[in-house]
């Protein structure tokens, strides 16, 4: 029997906030999948988009600290990271992304992911100051419980 290798990625997403307004674009697994799916048929047309394919999904999304992580094949993920460095835009609205960590097991990553995406709350709350809401804050939580749950 062959065991599947995988390839982690810890993504953060910056949102060009020169446009004037403050979250212009909701962060959804749909919109990223989409934009890299799109990015590796431009870069790599029809072949490429069809070996990455079986093996690309995006686990998580929280759309509050702008942090995702990517599940690629081990022999496709640089393929994906190239795509992934060349996307310009979601939608409108013009983004870049930043590798965080690669990793091979899930569980390394759920590790990276979870420090960085509460490091990035703390200083969303403190940028945020009394606008924070309880909803907000939920819905962190709710992601947080998300990563932590994270299975292969």
């Amino acid at each position: 029997m062959v065991h599947f290798k995988n390839r982690y990625m810890v993504m953060k997403v910056f949102i060009d906030a020169g446009r004037g307004e403050s979250d212009p674009v909701i962060l959804t697994q749909f919109n990223v999948t989409k934009v890299i799916r799109d990015s590796i048929q431009l870069n790599f047309g029809e072949c490429g988009l069809a070996a990455s394919l079986g093996s690309l999904q995006v686990k998580y999304v929280n759309p509050v600290t702008k942090l995702c992580i990517i599940r690629v094949s081990r022999e496709d993920h640089q393929k994906v990271w190239t795509a992934i460095t060349m996307v310009r835009s979601i939608g409108k609205i013009p983004v870049s992304f930043n590798l965080l960590d690669v990793s091979g097991s899930i569980r390394a990553c759920k590790t990276a992911a979870l420090e960085c995406d509460e490091a990035k709350f703390e200083q969303y709350k403190l940028a945020a100051g009394d606008c924070i809401t309880l909803e907000i804050i939920l819905s962190v939580q709710s992601c947080f419980d998300k990563i932590r749950g994270l299975e292969s």
